[in-house]
């Protein structure tokens, strides 16, 4: 081993350790100024669909032609007032659901504008972080393993890279490319370090030459809460036209015109189907994003967040989001008189600082405060090999006083097998390797040699210890008390998983995830094989791009399951003893030896049992899991192909903002079955009445205007539900139509209970004339439409706590003072009832009002019992 070089402590003419052997020139300010605006943007302009075509397709479907041909028909039979009330309505429920669509588009372009790609580059003779749309021909940039390359690049150094460019090219393996080589804008670097040259940007790459971007506009895959949703929608719909095709045929029966037959059961149909449900939709889930991003959680699908309210079992990584990601070191182990500097000195020789590792800031910490820091400097480095999940050691070789050395530092078990065992204890070193793992701690070997020398010369051992998170244990409190199982998944070894497990009280049950999986080498390089062709298997030419990437994930579980049925699985498949691995794999605490494959393969084995789970991930290689999950989580700081690849992405460290998430993911779940349980109750409470009245009684219970003023009044307070304050939950919650059903039914038949006795005191007992009569339904029937709105709100009693939240209160409070108003002067639309009439109508449906309350407890209070229904 060299000796200690204090002697030449101040030698100023020698290299420093961090600099490249190719001559770095990089771009000033002002050159970089002139290209940009030469060469323009590292972008792509998206195609996205003009605010024109926006809004004509509020004007284009089934619903918008139901109002539009009640508009027509009103004209024909030039009642105008129908015609000029319709109109307004279609034109109102268009501009809402436009006005909330742009409103939720400017939110997400904020949001995705945070998540813009950053580079490495080097500019004013320093690295700079820059953000990658501002990259320009000639800038000189760093890329290493993780990275999406940022523009077509010429390598100029390093060793090697690893990239897949399968999503360009069609390859389906990684590359192998060396300096003087290509790499295209939109690769992944699996493996190496390079600095790079860029030679193209924006749409002079060959990805933007060869793709065609397609707007944003597709469709996202719909979250089993939306399709839940959009069935309710369409079962209201199939009642309508139902009790609507009764109306018609008695109408005809009885010789009515068909003419102004039809315009009533278009208008009637309007008010009873659920017109305002993709604004309600569009608001609510825009609502709880915002209230997220705030929380520095990243929605990249809106839908997600149903999947995060109803997640049960959590997988998450330890380093960073357990812990504190911030290595300090433990007193060291040396052999051979080592002193504890020098082990220290030569492991900061087999790095580089420039790289911001966080496992090798300790060390950097350690010589500056030993002032040992400027002796790096005394070694010119000639090679420097990064860190990969093979070598599992990084190396450098460094020349000082014309003598060439080679040193590195990595997993111990790989330094102490490639040093010389003769000259130290090898079982001794091993048993310390084990002791500082059963303490917690992540251990480093070190060794050196001569370049000429066939072995190694091994130091000694640095202990590092990740100190789990101030917050981790409370906040893994809080998640179990919340219906939430953490399970801890980390790819140190099971003495370090049960350490960390145990003081954060996660569970002692930690399995170490090969083992579980019982599996040969073969069979496990198999299945990581498979997963990575199904990974990109999806990925056309036509469609690639960022948002691609988050298109094709949920498909790949289906992908594998084809490759699997196709290639059988060598001897000894784990698909033999499914069920108990799953079985073992619910019962564990945690997972150790975690490679990202293995990530996928618990998720797939939850999953298959029931289980909404969300993961955690960091890495290129996480992205599987990140899809194949039903939430997944990219944690801060994680690459940039990670977080394309995940549902919810983390601008702050640790559990605590994932806790935060489901909380309001649950308080919008709950905002949505409200509104469910309503728009079922008040179109049962609608429909049925006119059935009823019309059919049996040859009544019609409103008019047409009155009708479309009953939709409008609705439609406003609803959207207001998007704020509304609610219960949070203490455990999962998960989407259940026949719960749903159960109570909405109760409560719509309680409604149409309360019109009847209405219309028989009105109609026949105190015999008012039928215009008063119709413009008294016309005000219960908005006014009781509100109450509902606070009987459905909860599953408690309507006084109790959360109290609606202002927004919807004021919202509901003024629509309904507004109908009343309407209904006692006329204003020469409808028949004028006065406030004798008003007064009348709020007593009695507030009575009304406390006993469908009354009912709901009721229900809900029965169902419980037989543990039926807990809504």
């Amino acid at each position: 081993m060299p000796k200690n070089q204090t002697e030449n402590k101040n030698v100023q003419e020698e290299k420093p350790v961090t600099p490249s052997p190719v001559k770095i020139k990089g771009l000033s300010d002002e050159e970089v100024k002139e290209r940009l605006a030469k060469y323009g943007p590292n972008t792509i302009e998206e195609k996205e669909e003009s605010w024109m075509h926006r809004l004509f397709r509020r004007f284009w479907g089934p619903i918008p032609w139901m109002i539009e041909i009640a508009a027509i028909l009103s004209a024909m039979v030039k009642h105008w007032e129908d015609f000029t009330i319709i109109t307004i309505l279609l034109v109102f429920n268009a501009a809402v659901d436009f006005y909330q669509e742009s409103k939720a588009l400017n939110a997400l372009k904020v949001l995705k504008d945070k998540l813009a790609r950053k580079a490495l580059a080097f500019r004013n003779g320093e690295w700079q972080e820059v953000d990658a749309k501002e990259l320009v021909p000639d800038d000189v940039v760093k890329i290493k393993i993780g990275d999406i390359v940022p523009a077509d690049v010429k390598l100029l150094d390093g060793d090697f890279l690893s990239v897949d460019q399968s999503a360009l090219t069609g390859e389906s393996l990684p590359v192998t490319k060396k300096p003087g080589d290509i790499v295209y804008a939109n690769a992944i670097i699996k493996k190496g370090e390079c600095t790079a040259q860029v030679t193209a940007t924006g749409e002079s790459t060959y990805f933007g030459k060869t793709v065609k971007l397609v707007a944003k506009a597709e469709s996202e895959e719909r979250s089993h809460f939306q399709e839940m949703v959009m069935k309710v929608g369409n079962f209201l719909i199939a009642v309508t036209l139902v009790m609507v095709s009764i109306i018609i045929y008695f109408g005809v029966v009885r010789g009515q015109n068909i003419l102004d037959l039809l315009e009533y059961a278009l208008i009637l149909t309007v008010a009873a189907i659920p017109v305002a449900l993709p604004a309600v939709l569009t608001v609510t889930m825009a609502a709880g994003a915002k209230t997220l991003a705030g929380m520095q959680a990243i929605v990249s699908r809106l839908s997600a967040i149903e999947e995060l309210a109803g997640m049960d079992i959590l997988c998450s990584d330890k380093t960073g989001t357990l812990t504190q990601n911030k290595m300090t070191i433990n007193d060291p182990y040396t052999v051979n008189n080592v002193t504890s500097d020098d082990l220290l000195f030569y492991a900061g020789l087999a790095s580089k600082e420039e790289n911001q590792d966080p496992i090798e800031a300790p060390i950097y910490q350690y010589l500056k405060e030993k002032e040992r820091y400027e002796e790096l400097k005394n070694y010119t480095l000639e090679k420097f090999t990064p860190f990969d999940p093979v070598s599992k050691r990084t190396e450098s070789v460094v020349i000082k006083d014309n003598k060439t050395y080679v040193v590195t530092k990595g997993a111990p078990q790989v330094i102490i097998e490639m040093a010389d065992e003769s000259e130290f204890d090898k079982k001794d070193a091993y048993a310390q390797v084990e002791s500082f793992a059963q303490k917690g701690f992540r251990t480093l070997g070190v060794a050196w040699k001569e370049v000429t020398e066939e072995h190694y010369h091994f130091m000694g051992l640095v202990p590092l210890y990740d100190p789990p998170r101030v917050d981790s244990k409370e906040v893994i409190a809080d998640a179990k008390a919340h219906g939430v199982e953490v399970k801890m998944v980390t790819g140190d070894n099971v003495a370090v998983a049960e350490y960390i497990a145990g003081i954060l009280d996660i569970g002692s049950d930690i399995r170490d995830i090969k083992a579980l999986r019982g599996q040969t080498t073969e069979e496990y390089l198999f299945l990581a094989e498979v997963i990575s062709e199904a990974l990109y298997k999806k990925l056309e030419p036509e469609k690639v791009s960022d948002e691609a990437v988050q298109k094709f994930g949920k498909e790949i579980s289906h992908e594998v399951e084809k490759m699997l049925q196709s290639r059988p699985l060598p001897k000894g498949s784990i698909k033999q003893h499914e069920s108990e691995i799953i079985e073992a794999i619910e019962k564990s605490h945690g997972f150790a030896q975690v490679f990202p494959e293995d990530k996928y393969f618990i998720v797939d084995k939850l999953q298959k049992a029931d289980h909404i789970v969300g993961m955690t991930g960091d890495g290129v290689n996480d992205a599987p899991a990140l899809k194949k999950a039903d939430c997944g989580i990219a944690v801060s700081g994680a690459t940039d192909a990670a977080r394309a690849s995940a549902d919810l992405v983390l601008l702050a460290s640790g559990l605590k903002v994932i806790n935060n998430a489901i909380k309001i993911a649950r308080i919008t779940f709950e905002r949505m079955q409200s509104y469910t349980i309503y728009r079922i109750a008040e179109t049962i409470r609608v429909i049925l009445l006119f059935t009823l009245t019309i059919s049996i009684f040859d009544f019609y219970p409103i008019t047409a205007i009155e009708i479309i003023l009953l939709a409008l009044f609705n439609d406003l307070p609803i959207l207001a539900i998007a704020y509304d304050n609610t219960k949070l939950r203490t455990y999962p919650v998960r989407w259940d139509m026949k719960e749903v059903l159960v109570l909405s039914t109760w409560l719509g038949v309680a409604g149409v209970l309360s019109s009847f006795l209405l219309f028989w005191l009105v109609y026949y007992v105190w015999q008012v004339n039928a215009e008063l009569t119709q413009t008294i339904f016309f005000a219960k029937l908005i006014i009781a439409g509100h109450g509902t709105l606070y009987n459905t709100r909860r599953d408690d009693w309507f006084w109790k706590r959360p109290w609606p939240n202002p927004i919807l209160w004021n919202a509901s409070l003024w629509s309904a003072v507004a109908a009343i108003i309407i209904a006692v002067y006329g204003f020469g639309l409808i028949y004028p009832m006065g406030w004798g009439w008003a007064i009348f109508l709020v007593a009695y449906l507030f009575a009304w009002f406390l006993f469908n309350d009354v009912v709901k407890m009721l229900v809900l209070g029965y169902y419980r019992k037989r543990g039926k229904l807990d809504i």
